[in-house]
């Protein structure tokens, strides 16, 4: 088993470089980039000085008209963000500065790229962990709940509540509730994590403060995964109470409330130990969506800004932050599935 795990860590590598190079690759010929937003807001500028000074002769424009750079300064930009380099030359320059810790500079910002990233970590956990934890924490209870009492009363009202939950996405959820319990009645903020005498406030007044300002983003961030991982949870039980060995164990006398939990749970837990482990990119990754909606600068808003912006400094970071997490989850949760059920033997055959 061990060395089934160095071969995983081993093969990180290889899968690293061909995603951050995929993408490094698609940032170069994607239009409208850094030195492309330089010459257009360059122009617009031009546009303003021509319409509010007049024109200007033949001194307005450094380069014509239709250009306001001249090819020197073109140059001189493309050799700033290491666009005159060839696509490998560059991309392996990029990789051995991300290997000394250095993931670049923003061309948005123009700060250190992991001091912006740095600055967003703190709040995506936050949500990520607490969402982790409601979700586990509740889910696998009332999936146990709903199995133990098909066809019941209590299992097909929370059918009707986790459907229609899941029908609605998040953010949309979290536009409803700004509107009903933020705007309507004022039992919560409108958005953002903390007020904005926050820094006045006492150390308990600042914990009651940031969990007035979390219950509904959190709220939102839960309502999609909690229908999957509980009937996730439920149907897989149903599946081992079902089985044989189950069956065998309560004729032969075993109270049905052992044979739940001293057989059938372990077993079940199997397909929630599978995505434990890739849940640890999603805790940081956010969304961009309920960030948007209840203004909180996480990692989402970051990345959809990044993107929209062609900030490809930002973007590349967070690849390689997002990727490395998510190989690593990977890992993570085969190690839990081996240890939820000791039959598992990652053996080479």
């Amino acid at each position: 088993m061990i060395a089934y795990f160095i071969r995983r860590l081993i093969l990180i590598v290889p899968t690293f470089i061909g995603i951050t190079i995929m993408v490094f690759a698609i940032t170069r010929f994607v239009p409208g980039g850094p030195i492309e937003r330089i010459i257009a807001n360059a122009r617009q500028m031009q546009a303003m000085h021509s319409s509010a000074g007049g024109s200007t002769g033949g001194t307005g424009s450094v380069a014509g008209a239709g250009q306001p750079l001249s090819v020197e300064q073109i140059n001189r930009l493309k050799k700033y963000y290491g666009f005159d380099e060839p696509l490998l030359k560059s991309y392996f320059s990029w990789l051995s500065k991300v290997l000394h810790g250095n993931l670049g500079r923003s061309t948005r910002y123009y700060d250190p790229v992991w001091d912006i990233i740095k600055a967003r970590i703190p709040i995506s956990l936050y949500f990520g962990i607490l969402t982790m934890i409601l979700i586990y924490g509740v889910c696998i209870p009332l999936g146990i709940a709903k199995a133990v009492r098909h066809n019941s009363g209590f299992d097909n009202i929370s059918s009707v509540i986790i459907f229609t939950g899941y029908a609605i996405p998040g953010w949309v959820a979290g536009v409803i509730m700004l509107v009903v319990f933020s705007s309507r009645f004022d039992i919560f903020p409108l958005g953002g994590l903390t007020s904005d005498l926050f820094s006045d406030l006492s150390l308990i007044g600042k914990i009651k403060d940031i969990a007035w300002h979390t219950v509904l983003p959190l709220l939102s961030y839960v309502i999609g995964s909690f229908s999957v991982m509980t009937l996730l949870m439920k149907n897989t039980l149903m599946d081992n109470l079902s089985a044989d060995y189950v069956r065998t164990a309560i004729a032969k006398g075993l109270p049905f409330k052992k044979a739940v939990f001293r057989h059938a749970m372990q077993n079940s837990l199997i397909p929630i130990a599978t995505g434990f482990g890739n849940n640890i990119s999603i805790i940081l990754s956010g969304s961009f969506l309920i960030e948007k909606v209840f203004n909180i600068n996480g990692m989402g808003l970051l990345g959809y800004e990044s993107v929209v912006d062609r900030d490809y400094p930002v973007v590349m970071g967070i690849l390689v932050i997002s990727s490395l997490l998510f190989m690593i989850g990977n890992i993570l949760s085969d190690i839990c599935v081996a240890i939820v059920d000791p039959r598992v033997r990652f053996n080479k055959h």
